[in-house]
């Protein structure tokens, strides 16, 4: 039997069948039109699902279930979307939903910690009992995995490590808190880092950049080819993303944190700072901690771990 993964994104809609080895054997994908009536998106996925079932040969009597990663929080017990603030949701039926079109169990979690769990299933943490996957995108997601299972907590938002209270009454975010993690160790975050030691340094390159051009990249690239603004920028964000990194260590002592997103696409230039830092701030400086690593999977990720979510 094989299953179905489904990665609902704010602008597209990617969906795979899955073997047992968590092998993608075909893959198809829509945009979502997230402005629409969530009918209609729902009917999209369902429609994306099938197409790849086609574009692999089989038929739905092949598939033993669905698994969705939603960009929100999703309740297993009912199958309904609390909320998903890209997508404009708020208690979405999905489960039911989806049924009028695929009539299959239905799993869903958390897009992030669906990653996570792909990466633990196939991906660079498939051999240790527990790791934390941390997407470094527009927001600061995370998944975490023990023993093979998704670990969520009683209420299913234990995974939430971008919303850790990181700096009391600071930068406001978009739960409507302030100080979360993820305002200080996000893409986004490194943008904005960027924008303010740029100010500081009116002949850095980042100076020249048109608004609609910046991104985490540019500030990455100017940093490795030596612009001061650019460089003090990414010491900044290292420091708050190690930060990030020793609090959960202190907290779960993982065998492996897994960096994905794309800040991790800067691969060992983001890694030996990190590890540097984590090195000296962590608490227990004569013992060893779980080993910081880049994701293996990129986009496949979030097809492999929802096509998996019967399992965790």
């Amino acid at each position: 039997m094989v299953t179905i993964g489904i990665d609902l994104g704010g602008t597209k809609i990617a969906a795979g069948v899955v073997d047992e080895s968590g092998k993608i054997l075909s893959h198809c994908q829509r945009r979502t039109g997230a402005e629409r009536p969530y009918q209609q998106v729902i009917e999209d996925m369902a429609g994306t699902a099938l197409d790849a079932v086609k574009k692999a040969g089989l038929t739905l009597s092949d598939v033993e279930s669905i698994g969705v990663g939603v960009p929100g929080f999703f309740d297993k017990k009912t199958g309904v979307v609390v909320f998903c603030t890209n997508l404009g949701w708020h208690d979405v039926p999905l489960r039911a939903e989806m049924r009028k079109y695929i009539d299959l169990p239905l799993h869903g979690d958390n897009d992030a910690t669906v990653a996570g769990f792909g990466e633990a299933i196939v991906g660079v943490s498939r051999d240790v009992d527990t790791s934390v996957f941390l997407t470094l995108g527009t927001g600061l997601g995370s998944g975490i995995v023990i023993n093979g299972k998704i670990w969520s907590g009683a209420h299913s938002v234990g995974a939430e490590l971008g919303h850790l209270m990181y700096q009391h009454d600071g930068i406001l975010c978009t739960c409507g808190a302030r100080g979360c993690l993820e305002r200080y160790a996000s893409a986004t975050a490194l943008v904005r880092i960027g924008h303010e030691a740029a100010q500081r340094h009116p002949e850095s390159v980042l100076c020249g950049v048109m608004e609609e051009q910046w991104s985490a990249k540019t500030v990455i690239d100017a940093a490795k080819l030596g612009d001061i603004a650019a460089r003090e920028a990414f010491d900044e964000y290292t420091t708050h993303l190690a930060n990030g990194i020793i609090t959960i260590i202190s907290f779960l002592d993982p065998d492996l944190i897994v960096l994905g997103g794309g800040v991790s696409r800067a691969g060992e230039y983001l890694l030996e700072p990190v590890r540097r830092k984590v090195a000296a701030g962590k608490f227990f400086k004569t013992l060893p901690a779980g080993e910081i690593v880049i994701a293996a999977l990129g986009n496949e990720a979030g097809i492999i771990g929802a096509a998996m979510l019967h399992r965790g």
